[in-house]
């Protein structure tokens, strides 16, 4: 056999162990066509002795189930994206897809072009895009309608051509911004990342809470998603003394806008609160312990590739998906001195 040595069994070990048609192997594997108790225990016996894993592609060829899904994203490190990826991944492994991953690597239409042709030159079950940007956005628009396509978004939205598994982290950003109203803060100043929409996201819903208290409603300082970005913002903020309370889109960016204000020697929490978004593993262990809004990436991942393996199977497009954010309490935050 040449299974010996460092090389993985094929389909044809298995078949000269079980000795057996490589044919019956693929009928025993698939499920496609009945084969008898008998020779069913001797290629499972075989399969189980030699270690042998399906390849998807052979899998593919055989059965005529396509079993790759691509996952086009622009970033595959930052917290948010990397969390997504491996809820997609887990999920896919427990259902009998691969994930082949295609990098969207900057606004250029060239990148995008060149992203979407590699993934579809695979033979594809589908699609998921990660839209947590405005190249997301450019991206799922730019796949064929043909394919199903799932994207798993923060910003919540109408329901549109493609079906979304959302976090809705306008609901979470209006939580936030609630918490420290109710702490006795006067407003609240917001550090924003860049949104999808310009009536979505976070940054929406911080809006909708101060409106909705009927409070004054300051400049949205515009930041990237890294703590650099949050540096510079808050020492754009560091100097207002009517500053109080600061709601940050990510915790990366909380942590920056923590720092400037360390530095001006304005305190955390006895001179201004500030709130972060995500929860990232790091927020718990920072000093002070980050007060955040708890967002389960891994779960939006799980949950979009679940979304788009029953449309594979079944034929029916899924309705849209969306699950509450949670604001988790900690130190960073409390009432306004005086």
């Amino acid at each position: 056999m040449t299974s010996g040595g460092h090389q993985p069994p094929v389909l044809s070990d298995v078949a000269a162990l079980a000795g057996v048609s490589i044919s019956t192997v693929s009928r025993v594997l698939t499920g496609r066509t009945p084969v008898s108790a008998a020779l069913r225990e001797k290629v499972q016996a075989a399969v189980a002795e030699l270690g042998y894993r399906p390849n998807a592609a052979a899998q593919t060829l055989v059965s005529g189930r396509r079993s790759t899904v691509a996952v086009l994203a622009r970033n595959t490190l930052r917290y948010g994206y990397a969390a997504t990826l491996q809820g997609i991944e887990e999920a896919a492994r427990a259902a009998g897809y691969v994930v082949s991953i295609a990098v969207v690597e900057s606004e250029a239409p060239r990148d995008l072009d060149r992203a979407v042709d590699l993934v579809l030159s695979q033979s594809l079950a589908g699609a998921i895009v990660v839209e947590f940007d405005s190249l997301g956005v450019r991206t799922l628009e730019a796949l064929p309608d043909a394919l199903p396509v799932v994207a798993a978004a923060g910003a919540r939205r109408r329901p549109g051509p493609r079906p979304h598994a959302f976090l809705d982290d306008q609901a979470g950003g209006e939580e936030a911004t609630r918490y420290l109203l109710g702490l006795g803060h006067r407003t609240v100043h917001h550090v924003a990342i860049p949104s999808t929409r310009p009536r979505s996201g976070r940054t929406w819903g911080w809006r909708r809470a101060l409106e909705s208290a009927g409070v004054e409603r300051p400049e949205v300082v515009q930041a990237s998603y890294d703590p650099d970005s949050g540096y510079a913002a808050g020492l754009a903020l560091v100097d207002d003394p009517s500053v109080t309370a600061v709601l940050c889109g990510n915790d990366e960016l909380a942590i920056g806008v923590m720092r400037a204000f360390a530095e001006r020697g304005r305190r955390v929490p006895e001179d201004v609160s500030v709130v972060g978004f995500d929860d990232q593993p790091f927020a718990r262990m920072w000093s002070p312990p980050l007060t955040t809004v708890a967002q389960d990436f891994v779960d939006l991942g799980r949950r979009t590739l679940g979304m788009l393996a029953r449309w594979v199977e079944t034929g029916e497009r899924p309705e849209d998906s969306a699950a509450q954010p949670t604001l988790v309490v900690r130190e960073s935050a409390a009432p306004p001195r005086g």
